[in-house]
């Protein structure tokens, strides 16, 4: 045996390309809670008015607005508002279980932990949000929004971190980390007024979308990756 066969070999310390079955479900979780609450802003801006919903100068949050009259200078009016509502709280519930479930889709690190333990947070505020409409208590609305924003995009920007050395995350750490500078610089503008052409209702929506859509396409690839069975359960599914 030569000198060179007797050195073994060294275990690579990538990980992937498989995920526990838990996985797949909280990625389902993810997928449905986005979806159900696109649909639910779609219907209810379709009920709101009169006046009709503005993309650009109004609220996300006026479609979430028990009363119709004047509130913070504008005409607000929105009878689907119960939809609304029921559709956040709803995304912050599926949000918060469906990120516990993918947590072992992630290397077990610090920033792991840390990223996560944000979203889950960004969860309860986007419950918040809906339990606590605007012009019922808009001290309790504005944290809760607070919290979903800052921490939806810190969540992104840390988990993009603990993406690292991992084949499974493969295309998606620059992705990560983007939305997640993308969602924090936005929120940034819009704490400081600075709306610009996007006006108020712009800003805050280039808040939400980076965040909605990563939790989306993330779902979506996490669902594609192949899982392996626990142990003691022979097999697994594809």
């Amino acid at each position: 045996m030569t000198a060179e066969a007797a050195v073994p070999t060294v275990p690579s310390e990538r990980y992937g390309p498989l995920v526990h079955r838990s996985v797949r479900h909280g990625a389902i979780l993810y997928i449905v809670g986005v979806l159900q609450f696109l649909v639910g802003m779609i219907v209810t801006q379709l009920l709101y008015g009169p006046p009709t919903y503005n993309l650009l100068s109004n609220y996300i949050s006026d479609l979430g607005a028990y009363n119709c009259g004047v509130w913070g200078g504008r005409q607000i009016c929105s009878p689907g508002h119960e939809i609304f509502n029921v559709s956040i709280i709803l995304l912050g519930i599926l949000l918060i279980i469906g990120t516990v479930l993918i947590r072992t889709a992630f290397p077990a690190r610090g920033s792991r932990t840390v990223g996560l333990g944000l979203l889950v947070i960004s969860g309860f505020g986007a419950m918040g949000v809906g339990l606590s409409p605007e012009d019922y208590n808009l001290t309790i609305h504005s944290l809760s929004a607070a919290t979903a924003f800052v921490g939806g995009g810190l969540a992104l920007v840390v988990l993009g971190v603990a993406m690292f050395r991992d084949t499974r995350w493969d295309g998606f750490r620059a992705y990560t980390m983007l939305s997640g500078l993308v969602a924090l610089i936005a929120f940034i503008l819009f704490f400081t007024k600075n709306y610009g052409p996007l006006e108020v209702g712009g800003m805050e929506r280039l808040i939400v979308a980076p965040i909605l859509l990563w939790s989306l396409v993330v779902g979506i690839h996490l669902v594609r990756i192949p899982t392996y069975a626990p142990p003691g359960v022979r097999g697994s599914r594809s």
